[in-house]
């Protein structure tokens, strides 16, 4: 399938051709982009902004869910309140170039938020990603936000945002944990080959290696998709994992948002320098 990535400055820009238009990252490769984990309340936000950080993540919720009352503010579940509205947190983001990604645990935060981000938009010229997990995925157990009326609503507004389409997880530290199964990956191909933006696939590193054949298979489908390396707090991995990972895929088409120590490691392991 042909790619419809966003021209200069569009919510579908592929991330490395804009942070490389903008001398912010040295050449094609998804390793090279930094990022900041949940930035939600005003300290963690402000501390991203003022970070080298390319890509700021947060996460969007309704202080009561199920309700219309209520402003989108930034926490991630199981918190529920939080000092920084999505409102206040767009009118400071938008002052800095850093691209965003927006995280939704359910379908109830998403039409108001994506009514905040249209007021902004103007003001947005740089790649926006909009994340849900819509499957289960290995040991998943937290709900999914339910696929169709999820992307129905966000591209009602955006049509031309970049999504972020991920599966439910878990880990487990006591037993053998599977990898994400053909299933997973041909359901999620199934949704995402009816869609023309581009789709990066937000996957856990203690789980990506024992399933690599299957992401190989999946990004060979359209040259819209990536991938996302992301890693839970408690996860145990090695940089090896890292290592297979970065040399069995295309290195424009896998990103990862992962924790210290690790990022550090991994970073220094392939000759990237990380600023403190």
């Amino acid at each position: 399938m042909a790619t419809t990535a966003g021209g200069p400055g569009s919510w579908s820009e592929n991330i490395l051709q804009y942070f490389l238009r903008n001398n912010q990252i040295t050449t094609e490769d998804g390793a090279q982009v930094t990022w900041y984990h949940a930035a939600n309340h005003k300290a963690q936000m402000n501390e991203a902004l003022k970070s080298t950080a390319h890509m700021i993540e947060a996460d969007v919720l309704l202080p009561s869910e199920g309700s219309d009352h209520g402003q989108p503010i930034m926490a991630h579940p199981p918190e529920t309140s939080s000092d920084n509205t999505l409102q206040e947190w767009l009118t400071e983001v938008t002052k800095s170039n850093k691209g965003i990604k927006l995280d939704f645990k359910s379908l109830a935060a998403v039409e108001p938020a994506m009514m905040l981000l249209e007021n902004v938009k103007k003001h947005l010229k740089r790649p926006v990603w909009i994340n849900a997990d819509i499957l289960p995925g290995p040991n998943g157990n937290s709900r999914v936000v339910d696929a169709k009326p999820f992307i129905d609503t966000v591209t009602s507004f955006f049509p031309d945002v970049t999504f972020s389409l991920g599966w439910t997880t878990g880990w487990h530290p006591e037993k053998v944990n599977e990898g994400y199964s053909w299933t997973m990956v041909k359901e999620m191909e199934c949704i995402c080959s009816e869609l023309s933006q581009p789709v990066t696939f937000p996957v856990r590193a203690a789980l990506v290696r024992q399933s690599c054949s299957q992401f190989l298979w999946l990004l060979k489908k359209s040259n819209r998709y990536s991938l996302t390396i992301w890693t839970g707090k408690n996860d145990n991995y090695s940089i090896e994992d890292l290592l297979f990972i970065r040399d069995y895929f295309d290195k424009k088409q896998v990103f990862y948002d992962i924790l210290e120590p690790q990022n550090r490691e991994f970073k220094q392991a392939i000759g990237i320098k990380v600023n403190l």
